[in-house]
Formats: C-alpha cells, structure tokens, sequence
C-alpha cells in the first residue's frame, strides 16, 4: 500500500493570496439599494421629460405616468425643422463660451497676485472674494438689471457680463490653492531666463494650472448654460435673441401651454451641457483635488 507523500513547502513556494472580494452581506445590500435609489430619483425626471416629448398633449393629459401610445416624432421634428431653435441654440452656445473664457482668463489672473505675491491688505481682498459667495447672482438681479440699463448695456453682452463678475469669487477659490502650490524655484529660474511676470504667467502659470482652469470652466459653462432669471429680464421681446432655457417661454400662452412641446423642447437643450459634463467630469474632480501637474 503506497502512502501518499504530502507536498513539500519551501520559502520559494508561491502562496495563494488571500480572496479580498467579501460576500454580498445586509450592508451591501442596503448600500447597492442606496444607490440605485438615487440613480432612480436622478434619472428618473430625465427619463419622463425625454419620453414625454414624444407623446400627444391628450395622451399626456390621459395617461401622465405611462409610456407614450403610439410614439410620436412630431414634436422633436417641429422644433428641430424651426431656424429659430438653432438661433437661440447659437445664442446659448455664444453666452456659455464667452462667459466660460472670461470667468477663466480673469479669474486666474485675479488669483494669481492673491497666491504668489505678498503685499498689505493680501488677506482682506481674499475675504472680499469669499464673501462674494454669500450674494447669489439672484439675489442681486433686479438692481443688476437697473445698472445695465442705465449703462446702456444690453444683449448678450449684458448677460455675459454680469455672469463673469458673478463667478469670479468661486474661480479665485478654487485656482489659489493651486497657484501656491507651483514651485517657486520654477518663478526664480524663468525670471533668471529673462521671462516677465506676465510672459511666466502665460507661458509657465496656465499650463501649469490647466487642470484647475478645466473646472472653473466646466462650472461656469454649465452655470451660464442653465442661466434663466436674467435672460428672463435682459432678453424678452425678440425669440430670436433668447437663449434656449429662456426660449421655453415661446410654448406658453396666456391660458394654455403646449407641454409636451416643452418637454422636448427642454430635452433637446438639456443635450449639449449634459454631454459637455459627462465629458469632462473626470477633469472636475482632478481640479478639485488641487493638484498641480506638468
């Protein structure tokens, strides 16, 4: 009878690491359930709006929880066929873009003597920015509205303008950390290499600080993407000046309203910050993390 020989171990002998993967116990249950509750409560008005721009208005009015029966195309295709949408699609897309490249180039260079330089009163026009979180641009938009018609100001511009200023606080909090965090052997070394504060600003600083430069940006498109408090007040009159979140207003009478319309309507002008975000929503998180890369 053979005896069976067990396996010799030596130092050399590779060990199995030990299973990291724990079983599904009632925490993870109730965390997964979490977490799908809340997917469910973010995307569910997402979903309902979508779906709902593809219903007829007595099919909305009959069934408002159901899917649409029969799906309709009609109201994306009036809307996107109409040289308006694309107007105020452009008008938009003007206002996000020129907003997001001031809220960037003067915010950083607001943050930039704040992070860098040391002279008296630093710290105090620092507490200046931060208390400018406190006063929401709602807040201030009747008067805003009466100072930009009093200047003669009027527009887009005067949309653009009001919303740069209005995000410059944010932007100085967010890009400081950053500008303090360079290296001041780096400064040293541009400047021995003959290079003027404003050239190492330009060609060392923003680079430098891009990916804090991508968040503020992100934010500030977003914020002037959605604006609609002072659209509401700056733009009314002409559809073709309105910017997409004011243009909803085109499908509102006196007495009734076209709300399937309008459900597409905002659908399709949802689109273009919702993939802008989803694009760039890695790059918000490394901004805010306040890290510096080369």
């Amino acid at each position: 009878m053979a005896i069976p020989t067990l396996p010799v171990v030596t130092a050399d002998t590779p060990r199995k690491a030990p299973s990291r993967v724990r079983p599904f116990d009632n925490a993870l249950w109730a965390t997964l359930g979490i977490s799908l509750a809340g997917v469910a409560i973010t995307l569910g008005p997402i979903i309902y709006l979508i779906l709902g721009g593809f219903r007829s208005q007595g099919d909305l009015a009959s069934n408002p929880t159901g899917l649409p029966d029969p799906f309709l195309w009609q109201n994306y295709w009036n809307i996107l066929s109409q040289g308006l949408f694309w107007r105020q699609l452009a008008n938009s897309t003007f206002v996000a873009v020129a907003t997001t490249a001031g809220v960037v180039l003067f915010g950083t260079m607001a943050a930039y003597p704040l992070a860098r330089y040391s002279f008296k009163g630093r710290q105090a026009l620092f507490v200046v920015f931060t208390t400018g979180l406190m006063f929401p641009l709602t807040v201030a938009v009747l008067p805003l509205y009466l100072l930009l018609r009093d200047m003669g100001i009027s527009g887009l511009w005067g949309l653009i303008i009001p919303q740069i200023a209005f995000a410059i606080p944010v932007t100085v909090i967010i890009m400081r950390p950053f500008l303090v965090a360079l290296p001041d052997e780096l400064e040293e070394a541009a400047f021995m290499d003959g290079v003027s504060r404003i050239g190492f600003f330009f060609r060392m600083v923003i680079p430098l600080a891009r990916p804090a430069m991508v968040t503020v940006g992100v934010l500030a498109f977003i914020g002037s993407w959605n604006a609609y408090l002072l659209p509401l007040l700056l733009l009314t009159g002409d559809p073709t000046g309105m910017t997409l979140p004011l243009g909803v207003t085109t499908f509102q009478g006196q007495y009734s309203s076209a709300t399937t319309m309008i459900m597409a309507y905002t659908s399709l002008a949802m689109i273009p910050a919702l993939v802008f975000f989803l694009m760039m929503e890695r790059r918000i998180v490394d901004g805010l993390t306040g890290a510096v890369k080369g």
